[in-house]
This record gives C-alpha cells, structure tokens and sequence, in this order.
C-alpha cells in the first residue's frame, strides 16, 4: 500500500493551510481492477453464469416462489405469442372485404382472445412482482448475514493483509446491488420469453424483419456493457477514498468522540477533510461522464439508423406487394412488440452485467474469507487446563520489517499469576494473541496440555478463553448480556450478579433505568450511558463471568479511579488458584500480587522473576519503575 501527501501550497501567512488527504493507493495483487483487461465478448459470457448463481441463490430461499416466478414468465411468453397470433387474424378479417359490421363480427372471436391473452398477461405480472417482492428480502439477508459472518471467521491475521479492508467495502456494494439482481434477473428472462414468442410471429410474417430488428437492438446493448465497464471502473478508483471516507465519518459523527472533536477545535478541519476527499471522489466519477455520454451517443445513433432501416424494409415490403395490407399491419404490431422485448432483454441484460460486477466482488471475499478461516485441525483441549507452554515462538505481521515476537519461550501453570510488561510496542498484545490462538505462530509452538494450538479446535480454545483486550467493546446491549456476551449459563441471574459485585458494580447497575434490562446505547437508541470505568469494570465482569482456565487483562484498569482498580486487582488474587492468569500492564505497583514478571523488549523476554528481583536488579524493569516514582 502506497499513502502519499498531495502538494501543499505556501502562501505568505504563517499558518499553513489544512493538508488535504492523503491518497491511498493498493499496489497488491489486489489493487488492479479485474475487468481492465476483459474483452466485450468474455463480458457478455458472464450474462448465463449470472443468470445460473442467481438460480441457486433464489432457489435456497425460497422455492415455491421461484416456481411461481418461473411459471408467470412462461405465461408472460404464452400470452404474448397469443396476442400476437390472434391479432393477425383480426387484422384479416377487419382489413379483409365485405361490410364493416361483417368484417367486425368476424374479427370479435380473436379479439375476445386477445384481450383475455393481455390480461392474463396483466396477471402474470403482478404475481411476478409478488414472488419477487418475496424473494429479494430474503436474499439481501442471506447475502448480508453471509457477509457479516465470513469477516467474523477469518483468521485475525486476514484483517492486515494487503487489500482487505477494500475487498471487504466492495463486497459492502455488492450486498445492496442483490436485491437489483433478482429484479434485473426476472425482466430479463420475462423480455427473453417474449422476444422469442413475439420474435417466431415475426419470423413467420416475414423472414427479413426479425434480423433487421436485432440490428436495431445490438448497438443500444453494447453500449449498455460498455457504460456499465465505465461505471464499475470508476467504482473500482474510488473504492480505498471511500472506505477511509466512511472510516472518518464514524469517527467523526460518533457521540463518544464530540467532546474531542469539539475542545480541540478538528470541527473545521474534519469537514475540510471531509469535503476534500468527497471532492476527489465526484472528480473521478464526472470525468467518468463524458465517455458514458459518447458510448450513447453512438450506441443511440447506430441503433436509431437500423430502426429507421426497419420500418422503410416493412413500408418497401407493403407498398410493392411483397406481404398482404393485414400481414402488414400484424407486422407493424409484432414489429412494436418484438422490439419492446429485444430494448428489455438488451436492458435487463446490461443491468445484470452491470450488478453481476459488483456481485462478483461479493463472492470473491467471501471466498477469500472462507480461504482465510481457520484450518487448524479438530484436537479437542481439556476443560481443566494445567500448563501453557510456548516454544521459541515468532511472529511477524504482514507488512512489517521486525517480527513482533522474537523467540519467545515460556510456561504457564495453573494458578499461577503472570504479569507481562515492556514499554509500548515491546510485543505484549501480540503475546497474548498468540497465547490464545487468535494469532498462530510463524514459527515455534504453543502447547496447550501438549496439544499444539495449531491443530486444535479453535472454538474448543476460546471456550477456555477469557480476554480483557486492551480496546474492549461497549457493545450496544443490554447489561446483562455485555456480561454474557448474549450467552447465559442459567436462566437465573445470579452468576450474572455475582461478576457484577466482583467488579463492584452493583450500586451502579442498580442506579440504572431497568438495572440489568437496562440498554447500553444512549446515543442511539434512548438507553443509559457509562463512564469509561465503569465500561472497563463491565468488560472486566464479563472475563470473570466466563470462569474460564485463562483469564487475560490486558490493562484492565488504565480507566478505573484507585477503588475499582483495587477492588479488580483483590478479586484476581483471590480466584487465582483455579486458573492460570496473565495481566499485561503499564502499572508497575500492580505486579506486586504477580507470581512471576516477564518484561519484553523488541519482542523478547529480557528479564523475568518477582517484583522485589527485578526492582533490585538494575534492568529495564528496575529503570520503569524508578520513572514511575520519579513523578
């Protein structure tokens, strides 16, 4: 990934001008647009793959409507063929001899058809619509769920790889462009039924018409495919602004953060930025505009010529004989009607083409997400675990220079108490991941009871898991379910107040609205708010609720004045003996109640043993903590 800085123009103040946004570009296998090289023909061969994967997904949805659906298009085909085939035979009577009401009489019995044929049509149509109004819900659904869980399920590791996150936005667009497919899907079939009934009548009055149509048709659809390349490429320039657009504007508008925004002024600044960046992304797509202006220009003058060529071949036809006066006025009826069907099938076809490129995106990072879940094996771990082992292990994230951790041997026995410190970006968070599975090692291993973390069960790992991370949650719940995460042990609430009280929360809890029935997201949905400690007591509460072999802290107390902080720090020690325990911390006075310390350094433990060792023995421990007094 390249970021570079637009030029800044000096100007004679002193204070510079607010710096534009940077721009982002993705030079990874990823970054280049997938259609840049493809041809119109390999375009067009996408239309029955489409067709095909929008069969199936419709099909596991809901199958008595896409029956439905099916059997309204093939009427829809019938009725036309039958409109078309009685009205040549009206055309006969009415245009043929004898007296007006002679000619009338003879043509009611196939008019009588033909308006039944229309509004059998007519019903046909809105049952369609009815399928469809079905279908697509459910479909979106599908395809967001699908979405939502395949980010869930990848590998941590997958969030930085080169291209992700635009990967993910794109297959974002992709989940709102569904509900078109089935639509487009459904039209397009509709106007390829009664293109082919209306296109045999055609035929049979004579067999010029039908090739001169289509010529008529062919250039509006090749136009149609090419805008739609236009489109999706200026799609394609704009999808990394977007992302980060979308990015800023969460930051930006999020209540928790006005305060910020607001004292220190950024108002200004953000919407400067903000305006900049939507500037960016609207110059792309207007210098898009143009060029979809040419392709419909010629698309609509090439097609305008051949359909000019159509009705002089019929009038030719009519004024020397060639067809009979009825024939003739059948074929000006079939003409309007075949062409109606080839304009909605060269339409619906484009469109889908249009959407299949997006949709394309979807399913690729969904096979992506799949290609990046975890595949680790199914050994299962016990419930009762009694030692953590880790063997010269190594990590290094994608994209960087330096592995995070570097050779990092240790082991950890139940009821054991392990703090882990080092100044900032020494590799403890990344410790900890590879502790639990979430990141697995480049090399070395990590044994759970000797069940290497590479071959077991992740679900089974995380089971025994309990993590305070570091940038916790204020999930947007109930209280009692940001303790149990949505998954309760009992229908009783008495463990969920018993991690409460752990925590010191109780008073708090029962102050709110409807105690634990109370919803934590006052800003969007009318429910209560809590300060930062009493978030962290809460996140604190759920690690505690869990009564997990691992409980990870991961500066479980950076928000909490010095009551809560003791309270946490009393309730670890005293549940300590039936679970291992790590606690990664800036807090120095806090890894007093520690069994052992390990103080990390560019990834590597450097020092480990009690408080009163280290603080003794001259190192990096010894150096913090003589920083934190000197205050």
């Amino acid at each position: 990934m390249t970021v570079t800085n637009a030029p800044t123009t000096h100007t004679d103040t002193d204070t510079p001008p607010p710096p534009p946004p940077a721009t982002i570009t993705f030079e990874g296998k990823h970054g280049k647009n997938p259609l840049a090289q493809a041809g119109f023909g390999a375009m067009c061969r996408r239309l029955p793959t489409v067709l095909g994967h929008t069969a199936r997904m419709t099909w596991a949805v809901d199958r008595s409507c896409v029956v439905l659906l099916l059997a309204c298009q093939l009427l829809a085909g019938a009725t036309a063929a039958t409109v078309l085939a009685f009205t040549a035979q009206a055309m006969t009577h009415l245009l043929g001899t004898g007296t007006a009401s002679e000619r009338l009489h003879g043509a009611l019995p196939a008019l009588a058809v033909v308006t039944a044929a229309a509004g059998l049509g007519r019903i046909s149509g809105a049952l369609a619509s009815y399928a469809d109004g079905r279908i697509t819900p459910r479909l979106m659904t599908e395809a967001d769920i699908a979405l939502v869980a395949a980010v869930c399920r990848v590998e941590a590791s997958a969030y930085g790889e080169d291209g992700f996150a635009d990967r993910q936005e794109a297959a974002e667009v992709g989940v709102t462009r569904t509900r078109l497919m089935v639509q487009d899907s459904q039209r397009f079939m509709a106007a390829l039924i009664r293109m082919t009934a209306a296109g045999g009548v055609i035929t049979a009055l004579h067999p010029m018409m039908l090739p001169l149509l289509l010529l008529a048709v062919i250039p509006a659809g090749v136009g149609a495919v090419l805008s739609a390349r236009v489109d999706y490429e200026t799609h394609y320039l704009n999808v990394g602004d977007r992302n980060v657009r979308s990015m800023m504007r969460w930051w930006a508008t999020y209540p928790r953060h006005g305060d910020e925004v607001r004292a220190n002024g950024m108002t200004g600044y953000l919407v400067h930025w903000y305006r900049a960046l939507s500037d960016r992304i609207d110059r792309r797509t207007l210098t898009a505009a143009p060029r979809m202006l040419r392709i419909t220009l010629a698309s609509s003058a090439l097609g305008g010529t051949f359909l000019l060529g159509t009705w002089a071949t019929l009038a030719w036809l009519a004024i020397t004989g060639r067809v009979a006066l009825p024939v003739a006025a059948t074929a000006v009826v079939a003409v309007q009607t075949t062409l109606a069907a080839l304009s909605q099938f060269v339409v619906h076809g484009a469109a889908m083409f249009h959407t299949s490129l997006y949709l394309a995106d979807m399913r690729s990072f969904l096979d992506l997400a799949a290609d990046r879940a975890p595949r680790r094996g199914r050994a299962a771990i016990p419930e009762r675990v009694e030692e953590i082992r880790l063997e010269e292990v190594r990590y290094q994230y994608p994209g960087k220079d330096e592995p995070a951790v570097a050779g990092v041997s240790l082991t950890l026995r139940r009821g054991e108490i392990l703090a882990v410190v080092g100044e900032n970006g020494s590799g403890k968070s990344t410790l900890v991941k590879l502790i639990t599975g979430i990141l697995l090692p480049d090399k070395g291993r990590i044994l759970w009871d000797g069940t290497d973390l590479a071959a077991a069960d992740p679900d089974a790992v995380w089971k025994r898991t309990a993590l305070v991370p570091q940038n916790f949650a204020c999930w947007p719940l109930r209280t009692r379910e940001n303790i149990t995460l949505g998954q309760p042990r009992t229908y009783d609430d008495a463990p969920v107040w018993k991690a409460v009280d752990a925590v010191g929360m109780r008073e708090a809890v029962e102050k709110l609205p409807r105690r634990l029935d109370t919803l934590l997201a006052r800003e969007l949905w009318g429910g209560a708010e809590l300060s930062g400690g009493q978030w962290q007591r809460l996140a604190c509460g759920r690690a505690l609720y869990r009564q997990t072999p691992l409980l990870i802290l991961d500066e479980p107390t950076s928000q909490m004045d010095a009551r809560g902080e003791h309270r946490i720090f009393l309730e670890i020690k005293r549940i300590a003996a039936e679970r291992m325990t790590i606690v990664v911390t800036h807090q120095l006075e806090n890894t007093r109640l520690a069994d052992r310390i390990i103080v990390m350094r560019e990834g590597r433990v450097i020092e480990q043993g009690r408080y009163e060792e280290l603080a003794d023995s001259g190192g990096l421990f010894a150096e913090l903590v003589a920083l934190s007094q000197d205050r």
